[in-house]
Formats: C-alpha cells, structure tokens, sequence
C-alpha cells in the first residue's frame, strides 16, 4: 500500500497484521544514499527497535514472569532515549512523495492477549489524554501501550530491512511524535508505579525477611 503525504503528520496509522518478528532483519540490499550521520542514527534505532520487540515477545512468552515489571521498565526507558534523538532533530524528509510498500504489518495480537493475561489485575491504568490541552482523564492499558509501540516500530523495520534508511526513520521519527512516543511514556509512568507500589508497600516484616535471606546467602 502506498500512502501519500504531504509532510511529517501525513500518513494514517497503520494496521497490525503479518509476518512474525524475526522476518525483521536487514537484508543485504544496498541502502539508499543517505549520509554518514543518518547511516549511524538509523542503525541505532534499528537496533533498539529490534532488542524491544525480542524482549517483550520473551516476556510474553513467560520467559520472565517474575521480573517482568523490571524488564518492562528498563525495555521502556530504552526505547524512549531511542524515541527522544529522533523527536530531537529536524524533520527527517524522504525523497519520494508517496510512502513505499513496507509489505504486511506484523501480526501482534497473540503477544497483546499473552501480556494481557500475565499483567491481568493490573493492566488498566488512568492518563491525562492530553496534559497540554486538557487535564480530562482517560482509560488506558499497559499491554495495549506495549504492543501499540512494538506495531510502530517493526513497521519503520521494514522499511530499514529493505534498505531505506531514510523512509525508516521518517517513519519512526513520524510514528514517535504522533503515537509510540506518548504510548511508551504513558506505559513507562504505569509500569513504575506498579513497582513501586511492590516494592515500596511491602510488608515490612517480609522486606525484612529478604534482607535478612540475602545476607546469609540463603
């Protein structure tokens, strides 16, 4: 499908349905010309976009189920420096005026269902919808923030797997601004507050207990 935009905020979001995370490799195609700076600045992001979709298809799967608010919160913050360099700089400007097809967007919706039952009890957290317009308070969920960042940013993956970088960060730095951005802080914020309230609400018997395991190596 090719989208045609006009500027930055043109392009529609984009549906989540396709091929499976490890389809998101770059190929051995040879990338279109963009500088050294940009070369540099697409492959970190690229890399970043990678380590967050393997780490939240791990905790999906349950490869962390008792450090999964932990690995959330360090997947989070990771993605968001990532996020802040793009949102930082100047407009990423591509070349051609319509958007080239990326192919199908990646299917999620197992992922989404997997986190959703591993956060169930806690998943649904309250936002402000928009600090700066208005203080109204939304409805959100923690697995739906995760799934709706890991959907933009494999999508940009495509786009770099091809071997264009510049529609690539376009595409993250477009997506950033106008979706997976706040997304990711608003499951940043929820996420901590959760373990915080783990950590800090805890009985202070058992926190004493721990300790007190931990210092006799038991």
């Amino acid at each position: 499908m090719r989208r045609r935009r006009v500027g930055l905020f043109s392009a529609p979001p984009m549906q989540q349905t396709g091929p499976t995370m490890d389809t998101t490799r770059a190929t051995s195609r040879t990338p279109r010309e963009v500088d050294a700076e940009m070369q540099t600045l697409a492959h970190d992001t690229a890399s970043e976009a990678r380590t967050y979709l393997v780490t939240l298809q791990g905790v999906a799967g349950g490869e962390a189920t008792e450090s999964a608010l932990p690995v959330l919160l360090l997947a989070l913050s990771q993605i968001q420096v990532a996020g802040a360099r793009l949102g930082a700089m100047v407009d990423v400007v591509p070349v051609e005026r319509y958007e080239p097809d990326a192919g199908p967007d990646l299917d999620l919706d197992v992922v989404r269902e997997r986190l959703a039952a591993l956060l169930r009890g806690v998943d649904d957290y309250a936002e402000v919808t928009d600090p700066v317009v208005s203080p109204r308070v939304g409805r959100a969920d923690i697995s739906g923030d995760l799934v709706a960042v890991a959907a933009d940013l494999s999508h940009g993956l495509r786009h770099y797997a091809d071997g264009a970088l510049t529609e690539a960060l376009w595409w993250w730095q477009f997506s950033y601004l106008s979706s997976w951005g706040e997304r990711s802080a608003s499951a940043l914020r929820a996420v901590l507050a959760l373990l915080a309230h783990v950590r800090l609400d805890a009985d202070e018997e058992t926190v004493m207990e721990a300790e007190m395991a931990a210092l006799h190596g038991r």
